[in-house]
C-alpha cells in the first residue's frame, strides 16, 4: 500500500476483485476528481471505479467535461477497513517494489495529492523541480508548483524561477515517500540531490510531507 503499488488480497465481491489502489485512491479524502490522477493511471482507475460505483461504494458525479468521485455511506464504512490495511501492509509488509514496478508519475501524482499545502509559506509562490534521470523519457521531469493554497503538478517547464531542485532516483524518493527510508539518510548517500537556497532545505521536507502510510513503516515491526 505505498504510493505505487496496491495491496493484494483484497476480498471480492460478487466475483469480483476489490481494487485496493481505487479505494485508497479516494479513501484518505471523501472526494476526487479524475484530474488527481495521471492519465494512464486514469484509464485503469475509471474501469475499478466503475466496478466500484456498480456495487455502490463510489458515486459519480459529472459536471460539464469533469468526473468526480465520492465516497457513499457504504465507502465511507469501508473506508477505516482500507486505512486499516493499509497501516498493516506498511508495518509488516512494505512497498517490496520491484524496479519495473517503480513508477515516477504515480509518485509525482501521490506527493501532488498529499503535499503539506498548510506547510508553505503565504503569499509566495514556489517551484519545485524533481529530476528522475532513471524515469523513461516522457516522467524525467516534474515540477510541483504551489501558491495560493493551490498545488500544481507540470510535465513541461512552467518558466518560473526554482525554489528548489530534487535530483533523485525514483526508487530513493519512492523510500522516501512511503516511510522506507528519511530524507536525511538518503542525502547521506547521495541517493537524492538537492539544490537551491540553503534556507529552504529544510522546509522541503516539511513541504512535501509523506504518505498516509509511511509514518507507520518509519515505526515497522519487523518479523
Amino acid at each position: 500500500m505505498s504510493a505505487s503499488a496496491s495491496t493484494p488480497g483484497a476480498p471480492a465481491t460478487s466475483g469480483r476483485r476489490w481494487s485496493s489502489e481505487s479505494c485508497c485512491a479516494v479513501a484518505p479524502s471523501s472526494t476526487r476528481s479524475a484530474g488527481d490522477f495521471p492519465v494512464c493511471r486514469r484509464r485503469c482507475l475509471a474501469k475499478r471505479l466503475r466496478t466500484l460505483e456498480d456495487v455502490g461504494v463510489v458515486r459519480r458525479h459529472q459536471s460539464g467535461r469533469s468526473t468526480s468521485y465520492e465516497l457513499t455511506a457504504s465507502g465511507e464504512e469501508l473506508r477505516p477497513i482500507v486505512m486499516a490495511l493499509g497501516h498493516w501492509v506498511a508495518r509488516w509488509i512494505g512497498s517490496r517494489l520491484r524496479p519495473d514496478q517503480l513508477d515516477a508519475g504515480f509518485l509525482m501524482w501521490d506527493v501532488r495529492r498529499f503535499v503539506r499545502l498548510d506547510e508553505f509559506p503565504s503569499g509566495r509562490l514556489v517551484v519545485i523541480h524533481f529530476h528522475f534521470p532513471d524515469a523513461g523519457s516522457r516522467e524525467r521531469d516534474w515540477w510541483l508548483v504551489v501558491e495560493n493554497g493551490v498545488a500544481d503538478l507540470c510535465r513541461d517547464d512552467p518558466g518560473h524561477d526554482l525554489t528548489r531542485q530534487v535530483h533523485s532516483s525514483v526508487r530513493a524518493l519512492t523510500d522516501i515517500w512511503t516511510g522506507e527510508a528519511s530524507p536525511g539518510s538518503a542525502l547521506r548517500a547521495r541517493e537524492v540531490e538537492v539544490v537551491g537556497p540553503a534556507k529552504d532545505a529544510e522546509r522541503l521536507w516539511r513541504w512535501l510531507g509523506t504518505s498516509a502510510f509511511a509514518e507507520t513503516r518509519a515505526t515497522r515491526i519487523t518479523p
